[in-house]
């Protein structure tokens, strides 16, 4: 096992910090570095693609569990057993040949196992899927007590687990129940929306006729065009779709992955970020008008459909020296009118945010700190150095609060403790529960402190 002292941050590189950092490639090495913690905890960390301070450990220790990374055979009910440290991105390669996909794909490939569990992440098919964790038949975690155990769905560990930001310990492993695909292609339909409502009309008018369903959303236009957007419908497309021009490897399992990336190597942010509002507003006229007002059966490949931003790693370097900031909330329906407001007020602030994404969400999952519940997210990402950036989404924490709303504590980097313990009912209950299991505050992070979680 590895051992050296790093400054890590999140994706959103915002609030460095300087821990130990272990890499274990087994289990009892992991186990070890869990014993033998100092006084200020230790963190499990993956992949670091989380944009706020969620695994970092300023003064302690950070598990860095990417050596864990063994991929189990698929069993004949569709379940495999992984590593925490498998990236989603990897296992969509390998299952995807197998004619199978994770359970859940969310917007990013680059993210591991056990950070989607620890994160209870959403995908685009909340709806009719739930999050990440309700597909995990059992997980395998390491305790404060340095001790493993088999956690089965239905017990409150699994449920404090999942969503718990990995405070309730180390997940080492889990089994997932998969979803059988007909194809490695997705069959695209994209509509063009004038305004929010007309978004918002259209996601609803389309129900679940498509499973997966986002939006991208404006934010730099106002008045009349306040919210307008563009819709994007995906279903896996049937063997009987393939357009009678295409070739081989368009049907070809391998072509789920990602392809093309656009890297800047070497290059450092651009000191005050590439988007002012002039430029951004500019480039979302552009993207806007740009797309069609209407089209279906665009066939893409897996990879491409659920991990577009993938193609841009090194997107973040674009927000500036200061970083960036990413907002995600969700209000519940019948609480629009608190999404036209935050929307207006981001529009008439003139924040240069170029990317902004709707989704829908079904029923609540039951982690007490998971993040999905009924209604509207909305995620964006903003440039950190913002002039009255805090103040604002202050402010706007607090409407989506009285909304009973929540604001993402997996994305987050900057919100305030009672703004927390407004949002989440089941925080006191996950305190509790941590404090039972471990009163030492074996696993500490700079989001657990900041918070008080």
């Amino acid at each position: 096992m590895s051992v050296d002292t790093v400054s890590l941050t999140g994706w959103g590189r915002t609030a460095p910090t300087t821990a130990v950092r272990f890499r274990p490639r087994t289990h009892e090495e992991a186990a070890a570095a869990v014993r033998g913690r100092g006084p200020r905890g230790v963190i499990a960390r993956g992949l670091g693609r989380s944009p706020g301070d969620a695994a970092q450990n300023a003064g302690g220790s950070v598990l860095d569990l990417t050596g864990l990374a063994r991929i189990g055979g698929v069993d004949a009910a569709g379940a495999v057993r992984c590593d925490a440290g498998v990236s989603l991105e990897r296992l969509l390669r390998v299952l995807l040949p197998l004619g199978w996909l994770p359970p859940v794909v969310p917007g990013t490939g680059r993210v591991t196992v056990g950070g989607a569990i620890a994160s209870d992440l959403p995908g685009l098919d909340h709806r009719r899927s739930g999050s990440f964790a309700r597909h995990v038949s059992a997980l395998e975690l390491l305790t404060a007590d340095g001790e493993v155990r088999t956690v089965l769905p239905g017990t409150a560990l699994f449920d404090a687990t999942t969503g718990g930001l990995g405070l309730t310990g180390v997940i080492l492993g889990a089994t997932l129940r998969l979803r059988r695909v007909p194809t490695a292609l997705m069959s695209v339909s994209t509509e063009r929306a004038e305004d929010l409502d007309d978004l918002l009309a259209r996601f609803t008018a389309g129900g679940d006729r498509l499973p997966y369903a986002s939006a991208w959303i404006d934010l730099m236009a106002r008045g009349r065009a306040a919210g307008r957007g563009i819709l994007t419908w995906g279903e896996h497309a049937t063997p009987d779709m393939r357009p009678a021009h295409a070739g081989r490897t368009l049907l070809s399992p391998r072509s789920g992955g990602a392809r093309g990336r656009f890297r800047l190597p070497g290059c450092p942010p651009v000191p005050g970020g590439l988007f002012g509002p002039a430029p951004a507003a500019l480039y979302n006229e552009v993207r806007y008008r740009g797309a069609p007002r209407a089209r279906t059966g665009e066939l893409r490949p897996v990879g491409t459909f659920f991990h577009a931003a993938d193609a841009y790693p090194d997107a973040n370097l674009l927000y500036g020296r200061g970083g960036l900031v990413r907002y995600r909330f969700t209000v519940g329906y019948g609480q629009e009118e608190t999404l036209h407001r935050v929307v207006r007020r981001i529009a008439g602030r003139r924040s240069p945010a170029v990317r902004a994404v709707l989704q829908r969400f079904g029923a609540a999952d039951p982690g007490g700190l998971s993040f999905a519940a009924p209604g509207w997210s909305l995620a964006l990402d903003l440039p950190a150095a913002l002039p009255g950036l805090a103040r604002f989404l202050d402010d706007v924490d607090e409407e989506v609060a009285a909304a009973g709303g929540r604001v993402c504590l997996a994305k987050d980097s900057r919100m305030r403790p009672e703004a927390a313990a407004a949002m989440y009912p089941g925080l006191a209950g996950f305190q509790e529960l941590r404090a039972r299991l471990d009163p030492t505050e074996a696993f500490r992070s700079d989001l657990s402190r900041r918070l008080g979680l």
